[in-house]
């Protein structure tokens, strides 16, 4: 963002705040002549509170631009928040102005209105206060790809005061309600670096020995493009079973969004040096045998292992 662009954030804020200086420097005289009396001198300190919030909550959150400039962006959630509360406090502090010492009374009479809407909005204020927590703990951020546990995955858009925007990555738009996300886990796949590792399984006969299947998969995998090499991927023994040896293939992926093609190129290189290599993974042939209709009803089937001569 340019100077230009920050000097127009602050500009109406910075010439209500002058305006409303210059109101109070000529309060007294500003209503002596108009004749407003008491309450023009309220209404001129009212408006100098809401001059000062308006022009703190920019300066905030133009700090907060700046700060994230090395890193992600903070949600606007946050900004949001602040300059809510600045706006609270001010609006508050203008109706004890014009209430004074019955502002305490007219608060405690207005409680049983309060509860009413309390109620009636319960949903939105548990959406909310949902949204605050999610701001304030920050789980994830904008353009995280997370993964919310049952509910949805894909790229964090915009935190909201009430919802949560996610882009999965077949580029259907989710709106999420706070409250929901809040009760659930969260996996940040983008947390707190970008690169992460993933595995795949591949199940490999008995007859091929652990080491040279694991040399073929290895060097299968040092020849990827998609997959980082530095750290080095591995494969290690997952499982020994009578259906065969089960391996996992272990590699470092840059980005949540290449897991897809990364996954794909691996089993490509992968099927491609075992084949190479002679190395047919366990099946089973499955035949069917029709018999006569004097003998048998209906067709039935057998199922054949294959021995490590028909392999």
């Amino acid at each position: 963002m340019t100077v230009r662009q920050h000097a127009r954030r602050v500009l109406w804020p910075l010439v209500l705040m002058g305006l409303s200086i210059g109101l109070l420097l000529y309060r007294f005289d500003i209503a002596s002549y108009l004749g407003g009396g008491e309450m023009l001198l309220i209404g001129i300190t009212g408006l100098s509170y809401f001059a000062t919030a308006w022009l703190v909550s920019r300066v905030l959150a133009l700090l907060l631009d700046q700060t994230a400039g090395r890193r992600r962006p903070y949600p606007r959630l946050l900004k949001d928040m602040i300059a809510a509360v600045l706006f609270l406090i001010a609006f508050t502090a203008t109706v004890a102005l014009f209430l004074g010492q019955g502002a305490v009374g007219a608060l405690a009479g207005s409680g049983i209105i309060l509860a009413v809407m309390g109620f009636a909005i319960r949903n939105v204020v548990a959406d909310t206060l949902s949204g605050i927590a999610l701001g304030v703990e920050g789980p994830f951020r904008i353009g995280d790809w997370i993964d919310i546990d049952g509910l949805a995955r894909g790229k964090v858009i915009e935190i909201g005061w009430r919802t949560t925007r996610v882009l999965t990555r077949d580029s259907t738009y989710l709106i999420l309600p706070n409250s929901e996300i809040a009760r659930l886990r969260i996996t940040n796949y983008s947390a707190p670096k970008p690169q992460y590792r993933a595995q795949v399984s591949i199940t490999l006969d008995h007859t091929m020995p652990i080491g040279q299947a694991r040399r073929v998969m290895l060097d299968a995998m040092k020849t990827a493009k998609l997959i980082q090499q530095d750290p080095a991927p591995d494969v290690r023994v997952l499982a020994y079973e009578e259906g065969g040896i089960t391996y996992t293939l272990r590699y470092w992926i840059a980005r949540f969004d290449h897991d897809i093609d990364c996954r794909d190129e691996v089993y490509s290189v992968v099927d491609d040096a075992l084949r190479s290599a002679g190395i047919i993974a366990p099946h089973r042939r499955i035949e069917l045998i029709r018999g006569e209709p004097s003998v048998r009803s209906a067709a039935s089937v057998n199922v054949v292992s294959p021995g490590p001569e028909s392999a």
